[in-house]
C-alpha cells in the first residue's frame, strides 16, 4: 500500500480527498480492467479507482499533475 498525497485535493460527493492509498495490483485487477468497455484511458481510470478503493469520479477529478503521480506509483508496483 502506498499513500499518494495530492497537491490539489479534490472534493467529490461533499468529501474532500487529500490522500489516495493505492494497493499493489493483482492479475485479477488487470483482467477486470481488460473486460471493461471503453478506451484505454477509461480502463486505466477504473483500474486506479479499484486499486485506491474510490469511485472512478475521484480519479476523473484529479489535477493532471496528481494523476501523473498516480500513474508513477502504479508503474513502480510493476517494476
Amino acid at each position: 500500500m502506498q499513500n499518494i498525497e495530492l497537491k490539489h485535493p479534490v472534493t467529490v460527493s461533499g468529501r474532500e480527498i487529500k490522500i489516495l492509498s493505492m494497493r499493489r495490483p493483482k492479475v485479477k485487477d488487470q483482467l477486470a480492467a481488460d473486460k471493461l468497455s471503453g478506451g484505454n484511458a477509461e480502463k486505466e481510470i477504473r483500474l486506479f479507482a479499484n486499486l485506491c478503493e474510490v469511485e472512478p469520479m475521484v480519479i476523473e477529478e484529479l489535477d493532471l499533475a496528481d494523476y501523473r503521480r498516480v500513474q508513477e506509483v502504479y508503474g513502480g508496483f510493476l517494476s
